[in-house]
């Protein structure tokens, strides 16, 4: 990453209204309770035509025994290590607090460049009231008010003299996500494969609630990571936070080439699981189904295969899906998962030449044609696969409405019997010659 700008300050002063503001998205969850803001939040911002990148941090609060703002208090030492410049937010409605106190000291012993942003000015006597916050030492001072946005642009006009240029090429890596019920292991997994505790892993379901962009290269692999919220049942959508993760999760696979399912292999395939499979193939993504925490299962030689039956039983129809049994907990397997995951990757965009396809499916088609439909009967001419981001080809035929769904199965099926398109939706159009 390069320019990265991090905006930090206790909770509730605004910091995700601003980062909604430069990103001009609706990325970070905004609600007015603290602590809503639970990890690290990347975006990409712009200004006066040069890039940067956005860090939301949670809010951070001091000597606190509560397991989100002690985790919540290393995530902005993490992002003062890795911000360009730092902006530390503070509310003009409260003045001074023992906690903004505390940060600033942080701060000053950071050696980057600080802005100090007063944010809810949204008139003159706010401006006067502002004027305290110089007491920090920090240098000057800017008000803003990141509901209206005034003030933001002389603050970036500023803020950009800190960045260094940097040459940045278009982002052509393949994009992962790992999808599951919420405290399934997704964190822990993609930690387990970094090396370094890049979300908040704590045991309360439900703690990622945002989604994170993480570049991965090692190993000789190298892609991006898209880091999701855990989905909930949609009835069970009781806050606004609850929502905005839905919605976060679905944009995340939105996002993504390859989407890595996380079961849970006590619990099994749930229903809302099938749920996130069936959204993921609607949406044409590569799929792999990972089935975590296999170490605490009783096995025999049966056990894989019977799981997998039940498994592929659920899915039906699209079964032709990779599944890795794995335990982030033992890193068993989790590379070969990664592994899985880009031969989707491959399949998803393979091309097969048009007269390789001609040489294999026609011969099948002629031994097995389409069920004649009053006494008329359907030949099939000529095969081709259509340019795009995943597999579609289209069948060449005198009758294409007299296809039936059975045989476009059929059809599917010897495609994947022959040309490898294993965790890839595949789409069949019929047209007429």
């Amino acid at each position: 990453m390069s320019n990265i700008i991090a905006i930090v300050g206790r909770p509730n002063v605004g910091k995700s209204t601003l980062f909604n503001r430069l990103t001009e998205s609706r990325k970070a969850i905004v609600d007015d309770f603290s602590g809503v803001t639970r990890d690290r939040h990347y975006g990409k911002a712009e200004w006066t035509n040069r890039e940067f990148t956005v860090i939301d941090t949670g809010g951070y609060v001091a000597n606190s025994e509560d397991v989100f703002e002690a985790a919540i208090r290393e995530q902005v030492v993490i992002a003062i290590e890795e911000a360009t410049v730092l902006v530390f937010m503070v509310d003009v409605t409260t003045g001074i607090t023992d906690l903004d106190d505390e940060i600033a000291q942080l701060l000053r012993r950071s050696k980057k460049p600080v802005f100090v942003v007063v944010n809810k000015v949204d008139n003159h006597q706010l401006e006067n009231d502002a004027t305290v916050f110089y007491g920090f030492g920090l240098g000057e001072i800017y008000t803003i008010s990141s509901m209206t946005g005034s003030g933001t642009g002389e603050l970036l006009d500023q803020v950009i003299t800190h960045f260094e240029d940097v040459v940045e090429e278009e982002n052509a890596l393949p994009k992962i996500t790992i999808v599951g019920r919420p405290n399934v292991g997704k964190s822990s997994l993609i930690n387990a494969l970094i090396g370094k505790d890049r979300n908040i892993v704590t045991p309360i379901a439900g703690t990622t609630r945002d989604s994170i962009h993480i570049h991965y290269n090692q190993f000789g692999h190298e892609f991006m990571f898209i880091d999701t919220a855990g989905l909930r049942k949609k009835t069970k959508v009781k806050e606004n936070i609850e929502f905005y993760s839905v919605m976060r999760t679905i944009k995340a696979l939105e996002e993504a080439d390859v989407v890595m399912l996380m079961i849970d292999a006590e619990t099994g395939l749930e229903a809302q699981d099938v749920n996130i499979f069936h959204l993921a193939e609607k949406n044409k993504k590569g799929i792999v189904i990972l089935v975590n925490k296999w170490d605490l299962i009783e096995k025999n030689n049966k056990t894989i295969q019977e799981f997998e039956n039940q498994i592929r039983t659920k899915l039906q129809p699209f079964t032709d899906v990779p599944i890795v049994f794995i335990s982030v907990l033992n890193k068993q397997r989790i590379f070969q998962a990664i592994e899985k995951a880009l031969e989707v990757h491959k399949n998803r965009s393979k091309k097969i030449p048009t007269s390789k396809l001609n040489d294999v499916m026609l011969p099948i088609i002629e031994n097995y044609p389409p069920p004649a439909l009053k006494g008329k009967y359907i030949k099939v001419k000529y095969i081709t696969q259509i340019n795009a981001s995943s597999p579609m080809f289209a069948f060449f035929c005198n009758l294409p409405q007299y296809i039936k769904e059975p045989y476009k199965r059929f059809i599917e099926n010897k495609l994947r019997e022959h040309f490898d398109f294993s965790g890839v939706p595949i789409q069949i159009y019929f047209r007429q010659k």
